[in-house]
C-alpha cells in the first residue's frame, strides 16, 4: 500500500463494501469499478496492492465464506451455491475445493462443532477461507505475517 493515498483507499474501501453488501447478485469488475470513480483496469491494479487479491478472487471469495455459513447451517449445496449468487452448480463446486480444500457436500456432511460454540461474529472471521489454497504439504502460500490466516488455520486435503 505504499504510495496509495487516503483518498484512493477511501475508494477502494467502498468498493469492497459495495461487494460485500452485493455479493449474491450478478457482479462484474467494471460496476465494481465504477463504485470506486476508477477505470477498470487502474481498480483492479489499485485493488489487487491494497488487498492482496483481485477484485473477483475478493468477490468469489466472500460468496464461499458465505456458502460455508449457510452449509455449516444444513443447507443443501444447490440452495447455498444460488443463494450466494452463483449461477453454475460446477464451478461453484470446484471454486469451494480449491478455496476451502473439501468438496461442498463433505463440508456440509461433517460436524462443525467449534464455530457453533463461537458468536457469529467471531465464526465469519475464524472459518473464513483463504484467498490462496494451502499447498500440498499444508503451508499456505502466502507469507503469514502478510495475511489473515494463520499457519494451521486450514487443513491439508486429504
Amino acid at each position: 500500500m505504499v504510495g496509495q493515498t487516503i483518498e484512493m483507499l477511501t475508494r477502494l474501501r467502498r468498493a469492497r463494501d459495495f461487494i460485500d453488501r452485493e455479493y449474491a447478485r450478478p457482479l462484474d469488475v467494471p460496476e465494481m469499478a465504477d463504485r470506486a470513480c476508477m477505470s477498470t483496469a487502474h481498480f483492479s491494479r489499485e485493488f489487487r496492492a491494497a488487498y492482496g487479491e483481485t477484485p473477483y478472487a475478493y468477490l468469489i471469495t466472500r460468496r464461499i465464506e458465505r456458502a460455508m455459513a449457510l452449509l455449516r447451517a444444513g443447507m443443501s449445496v444447490t440452495d447455498a451455491c444460488m443463494e450466494v449468487g452463483c449461477s453454475s452448480l460446477g464451478s461453484f463446486s470446484t471454486s469451494f475445493t480449491r478455496i476451502v480444500g473439501e468438496t461442498p457436500t463433505s463440508y456440509r456432511s461433517r460436524p462443525h462443532p467449534a464455530a457453533e460454540a463461537m458468536p457469529a461474529c467471531v465464526a465469519r472471521i475464524m472459518t473464513r477461507p483463504p484467498s490462496h489454497p494451502p499447498r500440498a504439504d499444508g503451508r499456505l502460500l502466502r507469507d503469514p505475517d502478510s495475511s489473515r490466516i494463520r499457519e494451521g488455520a486450514v487443513r491439508p486435503v486429504s
